[in-house]
């Protein structure tokens, strides 16, 4: 993937949302795949939905497209106020297991497209949403394993891993977060993914896969150890302290942000954290690329109580992983100012469209 602000905002002005209403849940769908880079708070969902007014697109055009983008600030919202790494509207029911199927893991499990969708995350970091929600399907309500280490295991791996996103999603699946478990059958995944695959475990009746008992193929489990591979620090101390320091991190590499203020930049990587939400090599070193769009960013491989007694003014963007911050809090850029916690995606987005339809 593109590393480049300038491309970034090129692919972000050739979206076309009228085929990506038509077509996104399909594998060879119209889906932009910027979700890395609002992941990483280079794009903001408010700058997406800002460039799709100014091409002149008519509402009922780009409706469905600025509700996905409306579903990451809504998850993020949560996030602020609830603690998602439990389950948050009920408990999940019919757990067999907390680890994940060995089968899942080493692509066995005889559904082509999914085995080569865990393949696919493996060497590139991306796997389609409608993707995801099958493969989440099957961990938590066919293989029966509790939800939490699977999400953990999916966010490693994830270009465009966001916690609040990621958790939130597979909650819902798993029926923690919504009224009802999601399920998926063969012919789903067939029409979906352009397969004609049969005889799977799955090859029957939604009828009958919500009754399925735990299959003998994923009761065979690994103890899965996520670790994250930290870089070098090259921040050094310069020697006006009187300049602050603009906090950057895994959620904010926002090129324009303060962007006038004479400052250090620093991209503070806190282990603990990363110990608590371990990512990839491989999104390790995407995340360092991006930040390269800023000018002199400095890493800093650390806790932020270190780099706090550096200096007395410290600036920094809300997030719910920055509880531990102090000093000058900026808030991120939404699609508007609706704020709070709403029970379901739609009571949001209902008050949210009053405001942003056009």
């Amino acid at each position: 993937m593109t590393v480049k602000y300038n491309d970034i905002i090129n692919i972000i002005d050739k979206i076309n949302p009228i085929l990506y209403s038509k077509n996104r849940n399909f594998i060879d769908g119209s889906v932009s795949k910027i979700s890395p880079y609002i992941s990483r708070g280079l794009i903001s969902t408010k700058q997406v939905f800002t460039i799709l007014k100014k091409k002149g697109f008519k509402w009922y055009q780009i409706e469905k497209y600025v509700q996905e983008l409306a579903w990451r600030d809504y998850w993020q919202l949560i996030w602020q106020v609830k603690n998602i790494d439990i389950d948050l509207k009920s408990n999940q029911i019919d757990v067999k297991q907390k680890d994940i199927s060995t089968c899942i893991l080493e692509h066995k499990t005889n559904i082509i497209a999914i085995d080569d969708a865990i393949k696919n995350l493996y060497a590139t970091g991306y796997i389609h949403n409608h993707l995801r929600m099958y493969i989440a399907s099957l961990i938590t309500n066919i293989a029966k394993t509790y939800w939490l280490t699977p999400a953990k295991w999916m966010y490693y791996h994830l270009l465009d891993g966001d916690w609040g996103s990621n958790a939130l999603s597979w909650q819902w699946v798993a029926g923690t977060n919504s009224s009802k478990k999601y399920y998926m059958n063969q012919d789903n995944i067939n029409k979906y993914t352009k397969t004609c695959q049969k005889n799977t475990i799955i090859d029957t009746s939604y009828e009958d896969i919500i009754n399925l008992n735990q299959s003998e193929i994923f009761s065979l489990t690994s103890n899965l150890e996520l670790s994250t591979i930290f870089p070098e620090s090259t921040y050094k101390q310069k020697n006006d302290n009187n300049l602050p320091i603009l906090i950057y991190n895994y959620y904010n590499l926002d090129v324009n942000w303060r962007s006038y203020m004479l400052a250090d930049r620093v991209l503070l990587i806190e282990p603990s954290k990363f110990k608590k939400y371990p990512i990839s090599e491989k999104c390790m070193q995407f995340f360092i690329k991006l930040s390269k769009n800023i000018e002199g960013i400095m890493i800093y491989v650390g806790e932020f109580e270190d780099l706090l007694c550096e200096r007395k003014k410290i600036f920094f963007k809300e997030h719910p992983l920055n509880y531990n911050y102090s000093g000058f809090m900026d808030q991120r850029d939404w699609l508007s100012d609706q704020k709070g916690y709403y029970p379901s995606f739609f009571k949001y987005w209902n008050l949210l469209i009053k405001k942003i339809k056009y």
